[in-house]
């Protein structure tokens, strides 16, 4: 019955058959309030569901405090991504006016959202923790130009927000915490890692704090 199972919860989400709850898992992370809202009009019809910290969302590009890209046009998340939908060319700096501290920069940068998977194996990749990801997963495009996202509109903003497209869907705090994706492990597995400060400054975020080790994020307490 599994090939059933879809079908189900599309008749489910029809209006002719009710609509009045949308199953989460196949939602995209909202729920429909129409049964709330025949009882209270003043109710919001589309609230999207709490996202995790770690949420695989659409990707930003990252600047340090005093303002200088953290791409430095090493190629790397290209290198590793599975589904071949970043392309990165790097260009030496200008030593009078650099745009990293390294000896080049990220020239060129695009993601084709059309391909990726959101695996997050570029996060992994970057050695300057130049690319990370926001919450924000609800966007759309009308066209193929849209869903290839360039270096303009992937670097963050002077205040270090992300800049926001005219088919995102952002929300209060959907932009906050953008580098909150953490890296799973820590460096060759070493346990002393924990509670130590992994993740370098960035422009309007300050210090990444430590990563919590798993029992605290668990809740487990010692006997």
């Amino acid at each position: 019955m599994g090939y059933l199972d879809g079908f189900a919860v599309t008749i489910r989400q029809h209006r002719l058959f009710g609509g009045k709850r949308v199953t989460t898992s196949y939602s995209g992370g909202r729920e429909a309030r129409r049964a709330g809202r025949d009882s209270d009009p003043s109710a919001d019809d589309d609230v999207k569901v709490a996202k995790p910290e770690r949420l695989h969302g659409r990707h930003v590009l990252n600047r340090y405090p005093d303002g200088m890209e953290k791409c430095i046009g090493c190629e790397l998340c290209a290198g590793v991504c599975p589904a071949k939908c970043i392309y990165v060319r790097g260009q030496d700096n200008d030593p009078e006016n650099p745009t990293s501290p390294g000896e080049r920069f990220g020239f060129v940068y695009e993601i084709n959202y059309l391909r990726c998977i959101h695996c997050d194996l570029c996060v992994e990749a970057c050695p300057t923790e130049a690319i990370t990801e926001t919450k924000l997963f609800e966007f759309s495009f009308t066209n193929r130009r849209d869903a290839i996202y360039t270096k303009d509109e992937l670097l963050v903003d002077d205040s270090g927000r992300p800049q926001r497209m005219p088919w995102e869907d952002w929300r209060d705090g959907e932009d906050e915490l953008t580098s909150g994706w953490m890296r799973a492990t820590s460096p060759s597995g070493d346990a002393s890692f924990e509670g130590v400060e992994g993740w370098s400054g960035e422009l309007g975020h300050g210090v990444r704090a430590p990563e919590p080790s798993q029992d605290v994020r668990d809740g487990v307490t010692g006997e």
